[in-house]
């Protein structure tokens, strides 16, 4: 969820002052980060995919990213042919992040001609990743759910199928240990018994409790799992589903206004254990309990026993270079270093986009996986804001951005039989959602040692901040305050976690929310909606089609929110609806107005 692509810059001790993102206006020039345009157009020495098939693995030190006749930059766009106006596509997707190339490929299968535009270098967005004096780094959270070979919910292994690749995974056999106040350390392990025996071992009197609420998860996750995921926008669709599975179907929706926190409530009396719910949920969706979806929570609290967590061999950036190349093999096309400025509105229409070198490109559907905030606030310029855009913006709020370090330590550093993932919380629930509160790590190399050099590990360690807090510092002021803030962090985990840890660092590097403004175009650097208040449940959210005909909004800030498995989801809803309206799919014209009328409707009620 977190991501900042970087310069390149040379190894140095923790000593001296961390390394700095430039965060100015992003750069479309020949010579932006020139170690990256090596390998993202596959003339890195001894990288790049086989030909007509799908890499499933990012090594280090051979790296490509989508090697293919279809992806292109806008200086090669000419010699392919794409000459923009005058030639129309089926769909254009503003942004290449998981949820855009989930809508794209999915579209491309069914013979839709795609068009995905990306501002950067290479694929991925918030699940990208970069290199560093031996290190891959993940640029995003490296808890991977999707990758199961079992039921409906595994959204990244279908996505992959579908154009023909696959990536070798790892198992994870712990989700998170979580290190929370009054010495609770949890294991939230892969064995659903063996982690609701530890939890009981701390809170025996709310065994039955427990239980229930878990229980209750669990109705809602098997639910959901049983179903053929798509468009909850298309009639046709839901009243297949519901004649097939009544009564899975009436459970999702007995529970889609509901929150995580008021149910664990009717069970749960102890304050500790609720506070523990609480950080369950912040991981999900960054706001405690109470403000969580009760089928959000479901999805993530089930799925990681269900599924499990399944690391990608060579890095989580695998996955958008594996669905790029996969749409290019389809016969659509990617173009990097594509900045949108523009979505072209023709009669009330969405029609095209305009880069900001003036290029414009038309299609018949236009798909944006940049925020709702960014595609009306800044891609729609003198267009009102739709009604339906005024209702969401009253309901939610943007979350809040990321600092994120990325460190790489020597080995020895770390005790034998440390997990992957740890969520860190030492002191007070009170200061959960508070900025700098709560850190989570990642240590992907605990699963994949070829991501560091040998003999070192890779730390990745965010923490949540807003962009006002950066704002109005001079350069010394901000290079000063990411140097105090890193280094209170990484007492916090040495006193905590890793004693010495301050010593071992061999490679640092900072990114603040305005990295993640800069490289993800998104609004002071968020990273999907938040509750202003407490909603009820989803109904407050928006899922594709928007009040202009022929835009669509995919990813975070769209049903069902946040996280990889979520925009995926979002991503398939999104294709389904889109071929449906492009005559790909099955529709009702007549059955499509009563049902977006009715989800309009539903959605005020939020």
């Amino acid at each position: 969820m977190i991501t900042s692509p970087f310069l390149s810059l040379s190894r140095y001790p923790f000593s001296h002052t961390p390394r700095h993102f430039p965060e100015g206006a992003a750069s479309q020039s020949s010579n932006f980060l020139p170690n990256f345009q090596s390998f993202a157009y596959g003339n890195h020495a001894g990288s790049g995919f086989p030909s007509g098939s799908c890499s499933n693995a990012l090594r280090r030190k051979r790296v490509s990213v989508v090697c293919s006749k279809s992806t292109l930059t806008v200086e090669e766009v000419a010699e392919r042919g794409v000459k923009g106006k005058g030639e129309e596509f089926d769909a254009i997707v503003i942004g290449s992040g998981i949820g855009g190339l989930v809508a794209g490929t999915q579209l491309a299968v069914k013979g839709a001609r795609v068009l995905v535009l990306e501002k950067y270098v290479i694929p991925g967005g918030s699940s990208g990743f970069y290199q560093r004096d031996g290190y891959t780094f993940d640029v995003g959270s490296s808890v991977m759910f999707g990758f199961s070979d079992k039921g409906n919910l595994n959204l990244i292994t279908q996505a992959l199928e579908a154009v023909g690749c696959q990536m070798q995974v790892v198992p994870d056999p712990t989700t998170v240990h979580f290190h929370l106040p009054n010495n609770l350390s949890v294991r939230v392990h892969k064995e659903y018994d063996k982690f609701i025996d530890e939890l009981t071992s701390y809170f025996p009197h709310e065994k039955e409790g427990i239980r229930k609420f878990y229980s209750e998860c669990w109705k809602i996750f098997n639910a959901l799992n049983s179903l053929e995921l798509k468009s909850l926008e298309e009639p046709l669709y839901l009243f297949g589903q519901f004649f097939q599975k009544p009564l899975e179907c009436l459970t999702l929706a007995y529970y889609l206004p509901q929150n995580a926190g008021a149910i664990a409530r009717k069970y749960i009396k102890d304050p500790n254990l609720l506070s523990f719910i609480d950080a369950e949920c912040f991981i999900v969706s960054t706001v405690n309990g109470i403000q969580t979806p009760m089928i959000n929570a479901s999805m993530v609290l089930c799925d990681r026993h269900f599924g499990g967590i399944n690391y990608p061999l060579g890095g989580v950036g695998g996955i958008a270079k594996s669905l790029a190349k996969g749409l290019a093999d389809q016969g659509s096309e990617i173009i990097y270093k594509a900045n949108v400025s523009g979505i072209i509105i023709e009669q009330g229409k969405a029609v095209g986009v305009r880069l900001s070198d003036g290029r414009e490109f038309f299609a018949k559907t236009i798909i944006s996986n940049a925020t709702r905030w960014d595609t009306f606030g800044k891609l729609l310029k003198g267009v009102p804001l739709p009604k339906e855009e005024e209702n969401f913006q009253k309901v939610y709020v943007k979350a809040p951005s990321f600092l994120s370090i990325h460190m790489g330590v020597k080995a020895e550093i770390l005790p034998p039989d440390t997990e992957c993932h740890h969520f860190v919380l030492e002191n007070n629930w009170s200061e959960l959602e508070k900025p700098y509160g709560s850190i989570f790590l990642s240590i992907p190399t605990v699963l994949d040692s070829s991501l560091a050099p040998e003999g070192h590990h890779i730390l990745h360690i965010f923490t949540t901040s807003s962009m006002e807090d950066w704002e109005g510092l001079s350069r010394v002021e901000y290079e000063a305050k990411k140097q105090l803030i890193a280094d209170e962090i990484t007492s916090r985990l040495e006193n905590k976690l890793f004693p010495g840890l301050r010593s071992s660092i061999d490679f640092m590097e900072v990114g603040t929310p305005k990295t993640h403004r800069r490289y993800l175009a998104r609004d002071k650097g968020t990273y999907g909606p938040m509750p202003r208040g407490t909603p009820k449940g989803l109904l407050g959210m928006p899922f594709n089609t928007t009040g202009i005909d022929g835009l669509y909004c995919v990813g975070d800030s769209c049903f069902p929110g946040q996280g990889v498995i979520a925009v995926a989801f979002s991503g398939v809803m999104c294709a389904h609806r889109v071929a449906a309206d492009i005559g790909l799919e099955k529709k009702s014209p007549v059955l499509d107005a009563m049902l977006l009328r009715l989800l309009g409707w539903i959605r005020t009620m939020a």
